[in-house]
């Protein structure tokens, strides 16, 4: 019997180890052993996705969360390292790019416990952003990475991946398969009605709520868009909720709680264009069909910016109001099957059972 570690502790990791952990219980031969760090430690952004998705609970439970960046990797380190003596795992599997995937992948190459990287080879180039210095270098001590894209496995090629003794593997994004799995499931948000038409808004990376100029022209824009053009409806995290109000910025859009991932799901499925800062929220836009402008500089989905379904406007406030009128009500098709068309799961389970 395999025994397998899984390293999660954010929004995203939450949903995607929803389906792989789907595919680990079908598969013979693989015992999972669950530990969450604790990255996302309020209920509404951690318990209600393991009580929506169906995810085993923790076995381990770290309960880190807060501070640097250094100060939250090192103590994720440390305590990951001491569940790893413990349990003994034959492989660590890691997803996407934040501090808990950079803490488990170190902690299990310095054990020399071999490491699965789900999310591999992305890339958005921008050494500023906390995400991509971690997706670098867990893809660096990985010896299995699960590529969503051909960008992706293009980005390790020049990387010089293909001289190193790894499996690269273009397996698909396993976000397109909650997105299929779980949309019969999606209900709208509790705590009052939405409107009929809206603009479903995301506002959370650090390039943009820790800089007071960029938080500021993003509001304002999304103020100007609400006020003139749809309602815009915003499930605002704790932090940034904090950060807007420690600026004294007024910000007059339709606020909610953050929300789970059904409710963001029904959120996708209805809104009439998608205005976000996070690269999950830029595909999931993309698998319910709708056009997405991105608050950012750069993308790691480039694709999805080459086939005209995301317009990249970074912190602007023009370009931010301009793309919203010109992309609302936009629908968008996945006519290449871009993402792997829902069998990313599957195809990674079976790897891990070789």
């Amino acid at each position: 019997m395999q025994r397998i570690l899984t390293i999660i502790g954010a929004r995203p990791q939450f949903i995607k180890a929803s389906v792989v952990s789907r595919a680990i219980q079908a598969a013979e031969g693989i015992e999972e052993v669950m530990l969450h760090t604790g990255q996302h430690f309020d209920a509404n952004m951690s318990d209600i996705f393991f009580n929506q998705l169906g995810i085993p609970r923790p076995d381990i439970k770290l309960d880190i969360h807060g501070g640097n960046h250094g100060e939250m990797t090192g103590r994720m380190l440390n305590e990951i390292e001491h569940a790893l003596l413990e349990h003994k795992p034959d492989r660590v599997l890691v997803y996407g790019d934040t501090n808990s995937t950079l803490a488990g992948a170190l902690a299990a190459a310095k054990l020399h416990i071999p490491v699965a990287h789900v999310e591999a080879g992305l890339r958005s180039f921008n050494m500023q952003m906390p995400e991509e210095i971690n997706r670098i270098l867990t893809d660096q001590v990985s010896d299995l990475l699960f590529c969503p894209t051909t960008t992706a496995v293009k980005n390790l090629e020049n990387e010089g991946f293909a001289r190193k003794p790894v499996k690269v593997m273009q397996v698909g994004d396993v976000m397109q398969d909650a997105a299929l799995l779980f949309a019969k499931k999606a209900v709208p948000p509790a705590g009052g009605e939405l409107p009929d038409r809206f603009i479903l808004a995301t506002l959370h990376r650090a390039e943009n709520t820790d800089s007071p100029e960029r938080l500021a022209s993003i509001v304002k824009a999304l103020n100007q868009i609400h006020r003139e053009q749809a309602p815009v409806v915003l499930p605002l995290h704790p932090r940034t909720r904090k950060l807007i109000a420690e600026q004294g910025l007024e910000i007059n859009v339709h606020l909610i709680d953050p929300v789970g991932y059904f409710e963001m799901v029904w959120l996708l499925n209805h809104a009439q264009l998608v205005i976000t800062d996070s690269g999950g929220v830029q595909k999931e836009a993309f698998f319910f069909g709708k056009a997405c402008v991105t608050l950012r500089d750069q993308t790691e989905w480039v694709e999805l910016i080459e086939a005209g379904a995301n317009e990249l406007v970074g912190a602007d406030y023009d370009r931010i109001v301009d793309s919203a009128r010109q992309h609302f009500g936009r629908t968008v098709k996945d006519t290449e099957k871009l993402y792997g068309g829902g069998e990313a799961s599957l195809e990674i389970v079976q790897v891990l059972e070789t």
